[in-house]
């Protein structure tokens, strides 16, 4: 199966790398019964295309119709808000029997409309990576999860290829596509959001940027490698998990604005998981607070607050972050 790629950004460069290096490594363990060939690139950009057929060791094809003529699959590896420009510009060559494929991870493979009648079959094929670089990310692809979503046809064989790459592939509905890709901005580019929000607080606190960044890293690295090892149940340490109310009211005081209420929005999405860890704990008091952001100023309230609020838990002295 040759695969021309129409767009020579991160992800075409990316994606192409990492097939044409295995294979070898899928005909193996498909016993050859399935080759793989990254044909080239085809790209507005003829200088870009000759970038990735490089360091793909490809070809740069001329035109669209010479990729599609001698591709089997067909990759647009444009932005998101191209593809359907791209489609517009193939739709009518001849495709018949073609495996059209976009990268995105929130639009479905309904943007290849009339798809059917050009004799195609779409589907939308994603990585749960962020892929930030058009030389390195392929070195890191082979842990990644992907999802298919797509024509019945042949969505099994597009996993089957992924699976043959040595990647996890799940199939999903087109219709839980933004929800899923919601899941991912969460576990990637939202995380990056309360880093820099992290960082410009300790900046307030006197630290240079340098030393933010440097006294982050070991913080937030050992923390997701104890949420992936162990799960979020597990691993959640810190005050929402300790029912620790008097310390996130003065959080909550301390900050303002957006700071103020992220910290408030994520704190209640931490509160399930502190009660799945601690199902005896009455978190109560936590809710109120952080659902109720101005009604429980820490100045307002006297000292008997604290009990009235559910803290006083048995470990509320095991101050981990």
């Amino acid at each position: 199966m040759r695969i021309g790629f129409i767009g020579a950004g991160k992800v075409g460069f990316t994606f192409g790398r990492y097939i044409a290096e295995k294979r070898e490594l899928v005909r193996e363990k498909t016993d050859g019964a399935l080759c793989l060939d990254v044909g080239g690139y085809f790209s507005a950009s003829r200088q870009s295309a000759e970038l990735a057929a490089e360091f793909t060791e490809t070809c740069v094809y001329d035109s669209l119709e010479q990729l599609c003529e001698y591709s089997e699959i067909i990759f647009l590896t444009v932005p998101d808000g191209q593809i359907g420009e791209v489609w517009k510009s193939i739709k009518d060559l001849d495709i018949r029997g073609r495996i059209i494929c976009h990268a995105s991870g929130a639009m479905t493979s309904d943007i290849f409309s009339g798809i059917t009648e050009a004799g195609a079959f779409g589907y939308s094929i994603h990585p749960m990576y962020a892929i930030s670089s058009k030389y390195e990310s392929y070195k890191e692809l082979d842990n990644s999860f992907f999802t298919v979503e797509g024509d019945d046809r042949y969505v099994d064989k597009v996993c089957s290829v992924i699976r043959a790459l040595g990647n996890s592939c799940v199939r999903i509905d087109g219709t839980d596509k933004v929800k899923y890709h919601g899941a991912a901005v969460f576990a990637s580019n939202l995380v990056t959001g309360l880093l820099a929000v992290s960082q410009e607080l300790l900046t307030q606190c006197g630290f240079s940027a340098e030393e933010a960044q440097r006294a982050i890293v070991p913080l937030f690295l050992g923390n997701a490698k104890a949420a992936a090892d162990r799960g979020t149940v597990d691993s959640l340490t810190g005050p929402v998990e300790r029912c620790d109310t008097e310390t996130v009211r003065k959080h909550l005081n301390a900050l303002s604005g957006d700071e103020r209420s992220a910290y408030a929005a994520v704190s209640r999405c931490l509160v399930p998981v502190a009660e799945r860890k601690h199902p005896d704990r009455d978190y109560s008091g936590l809710i109120r607070l952080l659902n109720g952001i101005g009604e429980f100023n820490y100045e307002e309230h006297d000292g008997n607050t604290q009990a009235d609020e559910g803290n006083g838990q048995e470990d509320i002295h095991d101050h981990s972050v």
